[in-house]
């Protein structure tokens, strides 16, 4: 049973992301939790108001909130009537940072999936402001669907790694999971100058291949120091349909969403996004 907490604005990147999370855990059993928090919605339009307005305020934007999920519900039903899933709805007064985590620690959720971008939908950027939150705060694997993005079964799966950060055993179980579903090839991609790897890295190396046994791994080194370039051209030439990272301190991927100029670096995601934590904040 894999417990999911997906995030909604109600946008339609936000449904995109909630089609796509139905079609991609089909073949699993899941509790799906879907989550508007609407704190900032209340504050952003409140600052003039009495207390007794902004009570009433904030009741007419809770009520709206619980009418728009109601309908998510019945639009789920009706789109993916899957006797594996249970579709569960929350409106939380607070922020979507807070909220997800005390949730997701609540009730021990495996991943949280989203849209990489929500109702602004501005087309420079590759992540929302939430989604970027969520990729760096949210102590869970966080999947990123991007926007217009059409399912497609995730067959080839490409993993960068350095090998030089000791992987957790619960969220490989998640991705072992997902690639037996599909009977995926997972593409570890290490980008080098050195084909030797040191000993910490070959001891990475072999717990990767003893917690993903049974399943189709590809091990690749290339020499580049172009991270962004070359990731890139991998999932092009390569046909990959999901792209997986673990945020770990002094990683690449740290140090990605740690730049205010993150979408500089080049690195324009096309196909879903799995981050896994590797992170205690």
């Amino acid at each position: 049973m894999k417990t999911i907490l997906i995030p909604t604005d109600f946008s339609a990147n936000a449904m995109n992301a909630i089609n796509y999370a139905v079609k991609f855990f089909k073949y699993q059993r899941c509790d799906m939790f879907f989550m508007h928090a609407y704190a900032d919605e209340v504050y952003a339009t409140s600052s003039e108001m009495s207390t007794s307005e902004f009570g009433d305020f904030k009741e007419e934007i809770e009520q709206r909130v619980d009418g728009a999920l109601e309908k998510l519900l019945v639009d789920l039903k009706e789109i993916s009537p899957n006797p594996r899933h249970q579709y569960k709805t929350l409106s939380v007064f607070g922020s979507l940072i807070d909220s997800a985590n005390d949730f997701v620690e609540e009730m021990n959720i495996d991943i949280v999936v989203m849209g990489t971008k929500g109702e602004t939908n501005d087309q420079k950027l590759t992540f929302g402001s939430h989604t970027l939150q969520v990729l760096k705060y949210v102590q869970c694997p966080v999947l990123a669907i991007p926007a217009d993005y059409e399912y497609k079964k995730p067959k080839k799966i490409l993993f960068p790694t350095d090998y030089m950060v000791p992987y957790k055993r619960r969220e490989l179980k998640l991705l072992r999971d997902l690639a037996c579903s599909y009977r995926s090839e997972i593409h570890f991609l290490y980008l080098s100058k050195f084909e030797k790897l040191a000993r910490r890295q070959d001891d990475n190396k072999r717990f990767l291949e003893g917690s993903l046994q049974e399943l189709n791994l590809i091990f690749e080194i290339v020499d580049s120091e172009e991270r962004t370039d070359t990731i890139k051209r991998y999932i092009e030439i390569n046909d990959i349909q999901l792209l997986v990272m673990v945020n770990s301190r002094h990683s690449f991927l740290e140090s990605m969403l740690y730049q205010s100029t993150i979408d500089q670096l080049g690195l324009a995601i096309k196909v879903p996004f799995l981050v896994m934590q590797n992170l205690v904040r």
